[in-house]
């Protein structure tokens, strides 16, 4: 069995960062080509996401595998908004995404934060975020080639330990 282990991310884990963004990414663009993505494919380039791993506004957790590979991550900006969230596709279906939305509950509770949260969730993702305990706020964007539901979540308050609604 290969077991993970959580950690906080570091600048040189920018690169398997924006690959595993890279390879998931298509399934959420609007269009098959990934036309007009190119701002958002910009903002998770590998210079991106060393630049939100150097400013304290983001903090991201990881789940890596023993050989190092990057299993999944979890990123917050300013403790309230979840910024990313993506599993591996040989490790989706494993309880991943609720460990890591669990470590950035976390995380901000203990940064003072405990609600309430915000996504941008990916149409496909509404249904992992809806078990979260997150619902929808206003009507699905389309910006850059991507369409997006606002969501939100209260909070702690209402919530078991595992930051899911009771």
């Amino acid at each position: 069995m290969n077991t993970l282990q959580l950690r906080e991310g570091r600048a040189e884990d920018a690169t398997a960062i924006s690959a595993l963004i890279a390879q998931l990414a298509p399934a959420f663009f609007l269009s098959p080509d990934g036309a007009g993505t190119e701002p958002f494919r910009t903002s998770v380039s590998e210079t991106a996401e060393a630049g939100y791993l150097a400013d304290p506004r983001y903090r991201f957790w990881l789940l890596e595998a023993q050989d190092g590979a990057l299993a999944g991550f979890i990123a917050s900006r300013d403790k309230g908004h979840l910024f990313h969230l993506f599993v591996a596709p040989a490790w989706q279906g494993q309880g991943l995404s609720r460990r890591l939305w669990q470590a950035m509950q976390e995380g901000a509770a203990a940064a003072g934060h405990r609600g309430p949260f915000t996504v941008n969730a990916s149409l496909p993702a509404m249904a992992v975020y809806e078990h979260f305990g997150f619902v929808a706020e206003g009507p699905v964007q389309q910006v850059h080639g991507l369409a997006f539901q606002p969501m939100r979540h209260p909070g702690q308050a209402g919530c078991d330990d595992a930051g899911l609604p009771t």
